[in-house]
């Protein structure tokens, strides 16, 4: 039989918490043997379909394969499924919605990433495109470090009001609404952005010294949040670097290899250093990993047996 996990299902299931504690845990793992593959191929107008397979986890007994259909211009932008498979039989254990599951995983994982480069006192939070994504990445960064204000920018100014009001009560923090970006992250250490943007949004002299940038924009061929000058400007840390330059922050910008310093993984496993300069800017621009799919959707499935919860269905009935 294999467990249906919709959103409602996941909502109810995930927490903050346990979900950082898989992602840190995979990011630390020694390295799989599996090749983890993400295609991503463009339909006619706005839509993508994205594959990611296999995602693997060292110590995990399964693993996962994402299909994922994406469409800028509709509500929501993304659907697909997350099939997670017996690592031993190939038996499918459950299909999740991999809306709820990307958004838990990048936000979440964007969440350990801005902890670990942004300045040890930097609490103040700009937020650029106030969708799921940046949704996790305040849940999970708030369990990591003290968040003392946040100031939200959306196209949609309704969804950006909707965003600092609901953030700045949980918080309990002064939250503010602009329109500009640039006047947005005027007094920011921390900047999250998460937008569809396939023009630089920001630029080396829209940031001030010592700030930190997440960016999750840039995830596909042709999609790019920060200008070339100030990438060449900022340490750079990625998810994989091939793929960054293939199809992330550095391809967007037209840059190679020489500008990550290193991956997330290498930053959680000490084998590279974070911030280096009080002063610097630093940015984390993850594509996004197939494991990172496997670590939230097994702990969403372990949580769903003990629970009880979610649908049964058998495919060979």
């Amino acid at each position: 039989m294999t467990l249906l996990l919709a959103r409602s299902d996941l909502e109810s299931l995930l927490d903050p918490v346990e979900c950082l504690d898989a992602l840190r845990r995979g990011f630390t793992a020694a390295e799989g043997e599996a090749v983890a593959r993400r295609v991503v191929g463009r339909l006619p107008g706005q839509g993508t379909a994205t594959a990611l397979l296999p995602g693997v986890v060292e110590k995990v007994p399964a693993y996962t394969v994402k299909v994922n259909a994406k469409f800028p211009g509709s509500r929501p932008a993304l659907r697909g499924v997350v099939c997670l498979h017996d690592l031993g039989t190939g038996e499918l254990l459950a299909q999740l919605d991999s809306a709820t599951v990307t958004a838990w995983r990048t936000g979440l994982a964007a969440a350990l990433g801005t902890h670990a480069l942004a300045r040890p006192d930097a609490g103040a939070v700009a937020v650029i495109g106030a969708g799921a994504q940046a949704e996790l990445v305040m849940r999970g960064l708030s369990e990591l470090r003290e968040v003392h204000a946040l100031t939200v920018c959306d196209l949609d100014a309704g969804r950006a009001a909707g965003f600092a009001e609901r953030h700045g009560a949980r918080l309990g923090v002064t939250a503010a609404v602009e329109a500009d970006p640039r006047d947005a992250v005027r007094d920011a250490g921390i900047v999250v952005m998460a937008t569809w943007a396939r023009r630089p949004i920001l630029h080396a002299a829209d940031v001030t010294r010592g700030t930190h940038i997440t960016s999750l924009g840039a995830d596909e061929p042709g999609k790019a949040e920060l200008a070339p000058d100030l990438l060449e400007g900022a340490r750079v840390v990625v998810d994989d670097v091939p793929l960054a330059v293939e199809m992330g922050v550095l391809a967007g910008a037209g840059l190679d290899v020489k500008h990550a310093a290193g991956t997330l993984r290498d930053l959680l496993r000490g084998q590279v250093p974070g911030r280096v300069k009080g002063g610097e800017v630093t940015v984390y621009a993850p594509v996004g990993l197939p494991w990172q799919d496997l670590a939230v959707s097994w702990t969403a499935y372990e949580a769903a047996r003990a629970a009880g919860t979610g649908t049964r269905f058998d495919f060979l009935a």
